[in-house]
């Protein structure tokens, strides 16, 4: 371990007003820190050049410790009959969450560099965060993978704000590298252009009538859809469970386990080149590929299963006929926070929105082969498309708060494990930047966060970064021990869609 001199890093008084030294933990990261529910989200973040951890060291000192979150401890206080979590600004010393592990020693000269990381990064999803401190750590590994020079693994726990919150904030940390005084760029979303052409049709005299019956409708199926929706919450969480797959995992009995984290990093650009031809959405078109992705493996695995039990093998479809998979889609609530306004909050001192505001999705992968690749992006944008046409996720955020107020934490957060436990996986979606980044200097060749401490076996993420997508696989490898075949499968599955998206355009 390489020894860094102590530095105490003391938050001006001016910054800190009386009401902010001492703050309640919000209802959803009470839940994140229940035994039940206790999650952690961790990022692994390859760099072009060998990291300088005095350099790194310096520059979290004036960005990330800044922000109250990292430098407040999180306390138990007893009241009369109850005891509550609240942070306390404290102190920061920045060696104790800076790691630099000494692995000159290891045999990574003959060993594959890349196994050596995904089994450092294992190791850490079975070490607790110390709560004497800020619940945050960074771990800086001076060794060259097949994708980069060195990497560095930020570790969170996940009551410090929502994945969405904390991957912004880590963003404005950074610069661009072209212009060291600039922040990253993150893509456009003109989410209301469709919106608003409806608006400016519907204020015309001829259009009204037509315009009041489609708002009219579009609230008739809003209100229909989040009474379906709820009542699907409702019985999965009682008794609704998917198939048991080999991807379904089972926490029943034991909720902490060593977790195994892999990434691959593919085209950005033949995800836009569908995307654009398809008339769909990037998210609309990861959710398609992962759909076939998923159900090429487990035709796979579902043949090797009776292959290993001497079934009759002339069957040309592996799979039980209906397969019920589904996944719990994350959805952050709070209007996303800019980079500006949180790099501001570092700098400055100032005010932005932060915290746990999430709510869920449960989305059913519709698995089996199809002759046609297309068939996968068409069902899934359908089901997606509808589940944007419901209030699901904020009502499971509603009723959440809700329950913690009536029930407490304790049974609010084992009624949460079960619905997850009786679904399969997670998967969420994050837009990076358009540029290349440094990170205090150390140009980025890729990011990979997840999360973990959920009950699944299988959590999938994706993060765009300049042209580039990376697909991060948190699994449990006593489920899934094959992970880079269900990655294989995955990029397959992009490289058969793209091929059918260009063999149909060329057609038309």
């Amino acid at each position: 371990m390489t020894e860094h001199q102590a530095m105490e890093i003391k938050i001006p008084e001016t910054t800190v007003r009386k009401d902010e030294e001492e703050q309640p933990l919000s209802p959803a990261a009470r839940v994140f820190h229940a035994p039940e529910f206790n999650c952690y989200v961790i990022s692994v973040i390859g760099v072009k050049k060998k990291i300088e951890p005095d350099v790194i060291i310096e520059g979290l000192k004036q960005t990330l410790i800044r922000h109250p979150r990292f430098c407040s401890k999180m306390v138990s206080k007893r009241n009369q009959n109850s005891q509550t979590q609240i942070w306390v600004r404290t102190n920061v010393v920045v060696s104790d969450h800076v790691i630099v592990p000494d692995i000159q020693n290891q045999n990574t000269e003959n060993a594959n560099a890349d196994e050596f990381l995904a089994s450092y990064v294992s190791d850490l999803t079975l070490i607790p965060l110390d709560t004497s401190k800020p619940l945050w750590e960074l771990h800086l590994l001076d060794l060259k993978t097949s994708d980069a020079e060195n990497v560095a693994v930020l570790k969170f726990h996940h009551s410090l704000g929502d994945g969405m919150s904390l991957m912004a904030l880590v963003l404005a940390c950074m610069r661009k590298t072209s212009n060291p005084d600039e922040l990253p760029t993150l893509p456009n979303q003109n989410r209301s252009a469709s919106r608003s052409s409806l608006l400016t049709a519907g204020s015309r005299g001829d259009f009204r009538f037509l315009w009041l019956i489609m708002v009219l409708w579009s609230a008739i199926m809003l209100v229909l859809n989040t009474f379906c929706d709820a009542l699907e919450f409702i019985a999965t969480a009682m008794f609704l469970k998917d198939t048991e797959t080999p991807i379904k995992g089972d926490f029943r009995l034991s909720k902490h386990r060593r977790m195994s984290l892999v990434h691959r990093t593919v085209s950005l650009n033949d995800i836009k080149l569908i995307k654009n031809t398809m008339k769909m959405t990037v998210n609309d078109v990861v959710l398609g590929v992962t759909q076939a992705g998923l159900s090429q493996y487990l035709e796979r695995r579902y043949g090797e299963k009776k292959k290993k039990l001497g079934e009759d093998q002339r069957n040309s479809n592996d799979m039980p006929k209906r397969v019920r998979l589904r996944s719990a889609i994350l959805v952050n609530l709070r209007p996303t926070t800019g980079i500006q306004d949180l790099s501001d909050m570092m700098a400055k001192g100032s005010k932005c929105r932060w915290g746990n505001w999430i709510g869920y999705i449960v989305f059913p992968f519709s698995i089996g082969l199809s002759k046609d690749p297309l068939e996968h992006l068409r069902s899934a944008k359908r089901i997606i498309d509808r589940k944007k046409n419901s209030l699901e996720a904020a009502l499971t955020f509603i009723v959440g708060k809700f329950m913690i107020r009536l029930f407490g934490v304790k049974v609010t957060a084992n009624v949460i494990n079960r619905a997850l436990s009786n679904t399969t996986m997670s998967f969420s979606n994050l837009i990076g930047p358009i540029e290349e980044i440094s990170f205090f200097g150390h140009p980025i060749t890729y990011m990979a966060p997840s999360v973990y401490g959920h009950p699944h076996a299988l959590t999938i993420h994706f993060q765009s970064y300049m042209n580039k997508m990376t697909i991060s696989l948190t699994v449990d490898p006593t489920v899934i021990s094959d992970t880079h075949r269900l990655l294989d499968d995955w990029e397959e599955s992009l490289k058969n869609i793209k091929a059918a998206v260009q063999e149909r355009d060329s057609i038309h």
